[in-house]
């Protein structure tokens, strides 16, 4: 072959070659803007793709504030197909379109918070089926995020050091079982749920359920303490606080653990054990469906569903993006729902705790978030934001009827917020 011949293949060669990377270098240049406005198609599978691309290794950049609280990556072939595959809307844009968002995120209450590493989360459920399900169960199913359950043995055996974020399950911290006593004690799920409840106590080496209880929120404080994330709904809130303040005191009736309450058990409580709630009252009569003088369920009943909508609060996304990323969404005013424990009497909240969200001139609040120790923890009032009034028996909410749903979409915020938790100590 002439010299001129193999000169002119070589150029061939390496103009493909430039060809290539040219275009190689344009895709990585570009960028995919997952949108959380109106225009989503589906704000609860965004979630679970923002979770996917952390498991994939690919950093993801939640841009508080902008268009409903959006996420932003680098484009790649394999994020596109597997938005599609999910149902999620986004939109390849250009550098210099990032470069403008960027702008305008600098110049308006929008902030931009790296997410790193997908969190280890955990889900702390009863290994009995009880006839109720979890909309944070639910929530992971629907969105495609993986998560293990633990439960009392897991938690007293250290396994919590494997999680960053903790769930849990709509449980009765105080032994009480739910305090289903008056309406369901001869149905033979309570039934077994008291036999199974008090095998495991005695299996533990607890002489009553109330003590396991007392001794698995221990456990979960300490968690939180060294820097876990911990997020909770409905029972499990308030229930978890009266189990901390009632560590050296018997609060329950016979009917549970068979012998009476402390006579003095009100003097006894210590509200500096509990992470959120102080100067509450508890009610250990087993025929009243109420832990404590915490829930505004009775209130919340006489508003009625058509009444019943709670606000979030807007936060500097610059100054505090911890409460901003919890309360991202596309609209500012949710619908309420109920539950076991509604919501939370503004007066019976610690003032270190941030308000999140609370229903207008009722001092009732809805969400609410604090920090103790190196960790956080997270309280949404209700048992299911698409069910106004679970009730027991009652078939599981099919979530890709809600794909947009702004209460569910809380909780998902929730899931998120471990993996940014570099640049938040940094802040």
């Amino acid at each position: 072959m002439a010299l001129d011949q193999v000169n002119h293949q070589i150029l061939k060669v390496l103009l493909v070659c430039f060809i290539v990377l040219g275009l190689a270098a344009t895709a990585v240049a570009d960028r995919i803007l997952i949108y959380m406005d109106l225009n989503q198609t589906d704000h609860l599978k965004a979630y679970g793709l923002a979770y996917w691309c952390l498991e994939q290794g690919f950093n993801v950049e939640w841009l508080l504030n902008y268009r409903g609280g959006s996420f932003m990556v680098d484009a790649r072939d394999v994020m596109a197909r597997k938005a599609t595959l999910m149902g999620v809307s986004y939109s390849v844009i250009s550098e210099g379109d990032a470069a403008k968002i960027y702008r305008t995120i600098e110049e308006e209450n929008m902030e931009v918070v790296l997410l790193e590493k997908a969190p280890a989360i955990a889900v702390y459920v009863p290994p009995d089926r009880e006839p109720w399900d979890d909309a944070v169960r639910l929530a992971l199913d629907y969105a495609e995020i993986p998560y293990d359950i633990v439960y009392d043995e897991e938690v007293l055996a250290g396994k919590l050091d494997e999680y960053d974020w903790l769930h849990l399950h709509h449980e009765d911290f105080t032994g009480q079982y739910g305090k289903f006593y008056a309406s369901y004690r001869n149905a033979d799920w309570y039934k077994k749920r008291v036999a199974t409840s008090e095998a495991l106590a005695h299996k533990l080496g607890f002489s009553k359920v109330s003590e396991l209880k007392k001794a698995v929120a221990r456990r979960i404080k300490d968690y939180v303490a060294r820097g876990g994330f911990l997020f909770a709904m409905c029972s499990a809130t308030d229930s978890y606080d009266i189990a901390l303040a009632a560590e050296n005191d018997d609060i329950v009736d016979s009917v549970f653990d068979g012998d009476p309450p402390d006579p003095n058990y009100q003097e006894k409580l210590d509200y500096s054990k509990t992470l959120c709630f102080t100067g509450f009252k508890v009610i250990p009569n087993p025929f009243v469906y109420e832990y404590s003088d915490i829930d505004t369920s009775p209130r919340a009943a006489r508003r009625g569903q058509a009444n019943d909508y709670f606000t979030l609060f807007e936060f500097s996304a610059k100054h505090d993006p911890i409460p901003t990323m919890l309360t991202q969404n596309h609209v500012s005013v949710i619908k309420g729902f109920m539950g076991q424990t509604t919501g939370y009497e503004k007066h019976l909240i610690k003032k270190t705790v941030t308000i999140l969200a609370e229903t207008e001139g009722q001092d009732e609040v809805k969400y609410l978030h604090g920090t103790y120790g190196r960790g956080t923890f997270t309280f949404y009032g209700g048992h299911d934001p698409e069910d106004y009034q679970h009730m027991i028996g009652d078939p599981p909410t099919d979530l890709a009827l809600h794909k947009n749903s702004p209460g569910y979409r809380l909780i998902l915020n929730n899931v998120l917020f471990p993996a940014a938790r570099k640049k938040q100590q940094k802040t």
